[in-house]
């Protein structure tokens, strides 16, 4: 009998940043610079797509039926949300923030940031594949995207 359960995605996938030219990044110490984010088949993804899914509709109600996109400050806003919904941490790396914020509040504000725009690209582009949430034997994933 097959043991369909061998085929369930990990909880979280390590993605393994690039800077500018392509290169992956590593701190000084030699380790690689991630980002840890929560995949498809988790609670925190489940509930960051019905309020994606909230938003698309109450636009829609508000615009006739039709659909209608956010402003650019708005679409930013709620981008950086939804991906600080879904980051479990950031490793190997500081991102300066005020003492006493929230994880929740450093994950956005990282990702509002208009400098960290390719480090945002390759979270997106990483959720989108799923061979990254790849179970490893109970442990968690580290993955690196092909980007």
């Amino acid at each position: 009998m097959f043991d369909i359960t061998k085929e369930f995605p990990a909880d979280t996938a390590s993605i393994h940043l690039k800077g500018l030219r392509g290169d992956y990044l590593y701190n000084d110490d030699g380790k690689p610079v991630q980002i840890v984010v929560y995949g498809p088949g988790t609670k925190q993804f489940a509930a960051m797509e019905s309020r994606q899914t909230t938003r698309t509709l109450k636009r829609m109600k508000q615009n006739d039926g039709e659909m209608a996109v956010g402003s650019p400050e708005q679409t930013a806003k709620e981008q950086a949300e939804d991906l600080a919904s879904i980051t479990s941490r950031f490793e190997n790396f500081d991102w300066p923030v005020p003492e006493g914020t929230s994880d929740f509040d450093k994950f956005q504000s990282f990702y509002l940031n208009e400098k960290t725009v390719h480090f945002k690209t390759q979270v997106k582009k990483a959720l989108g594949e799923t061979g990254n949430f790849i179970a490893n034997s109970g442990t968690e994933q580290h993955s690196t995207p092909a980007i």
